[in-house]
């Protein structure tokens, strides 16, 4: 089966650094086939034989851990899951998707209907979001650096682990992953 981890934080601000060839080379030694790695933030496509999306998440984190002293959150999603993800982003206007101006801010778990709630409540100048059950899409009107709905709101509001993704990586994850 053909797989996709997205780790959160790594090589941001010179902090968590790992070379995307040694992380090639820790999933190979997990016993991972045909590794690819996609630019320095920690996207990785994959084959495993391992059962459970849970159980890859731990391997990975741990291993992390281990060989680098730090912990990473790692989310792992199937081609099918990244590709509905992309299926239901609300955000499609081709210039918009062409400017980076939408984002992914992927679930670890599915949020409390409650947080969901209270949250897609929240409006902010020049930024438009829906929350679904695994994904955050989110259209910002002047960039993502200065955005206030980024990750660590989404992660303090609805209560779950998440990494985000803009649509440039995600459509690239999508295509390694087809090979």
């Amino acid at each position: 089966m053909t797989y996709i981890a997205l780790l959160r934080g790594i090589n941001v601000g010179g902090h968590k650094k790992i070379k995307m060839a040694d992380l090639r080379l820790l999933f190979e030694g997990l016993g991972y086939k045909d590794v690819m790695t996609y630019i320095q933030s920690g996207n990785v496509v994959f084959k495993s034989d391992v059962n459970g999306i849970r159980k890859l998440e731990n391997q990975i984190s741990e291993a992390i851990k281990s060989n680098y002293g730090f912990e990473v959150p790692v989310l792992v999603k199937t081609r099918t899951e990244i590709n509905k993800i992309l299926g239901n982003n609300p955000f499609k206007d081709p210039e918009d998707l062409a400017n980076n101006k939408v984002y992914f801010v992927l679930l670890k778990e599915i949020p409390h209907r409650d947080d969901i709630e209270m949250t897609s409540k929240i409006i902010f100048e020049n930024e438009k979001f829906v929350i679904s059950r695994e994904c955050v899409f989110i259209r910002y009107d002047v960039g993502a650096g200065k955005a206030k709905c980024g990750i660590n709101f989404f992660e303090s509001k609805l209560k779950v682990a998440s990494t985000s993704r803009n649509y440039r990586t995600m459509t690239k994850l999508l295509e390694l992953s087809s090979n």
